[in-house]
């Protein structure tokens, strides 16, 4: 069995994202809880928020391959941005990772008015499956 991610007539087709995962029954699911641009001491590694999103991912991925995933397991992306960060470069630094050909994974991005740890421009959170 396989994860089935859909993009279904009617919704807008996107290379970006999709709109419907299905994990099947058996699968592993892993949740990554919110990554911050920052370092293994809690570091905000840079006040760029280009930086700050590509270690967030980083973060994430390091996160999931301690739990025997990677990117590419990730049916869902939530990307949180402070609303005064730079836009384009925060989100446009991850896209290339976030994105995968043919079956992009679902992706909610909220521009937020602040985050938990002082100085973090992005937050991002995964959801993650693995069939074995």
């Amino acid at each position: 069995m396989d994860i089935t991610i859909l993009q279904p007539e009617g919704l807008v087709k996107s290379p970006a994202f999709s709109h419907v995962a299905i994990v099947p029954p058996g699968a592993t699911t892993l949740y990554v809880g919110g990554q911050n641009g920052v370092d293994e001491t809690g570091r905000v590694v840079s006040d760029d928020a280009a930086e700050q999103s590509l270690r967030a991912v980083e973060n994430a991925r390091v996160a999931l391959e301690a739990a025997g995933a990677g990117l590419a397991d990730v049916v869902q992306w939530t990307v949180l941005i402070q609303a005064d960060a730079d836009l384009r470069a925060a989100y446009g630094a991850i896209a290339p990772l976030l994105a995968r050909e043919g079956a992009p994974p679902l992706v909610t991005a909220a521009l937020v008015a602040g985050l938990g740890v002082p100085g973090a421009l992005i937050e991002v959170s995964a959801v993650a499956a693995v069939v074995r």
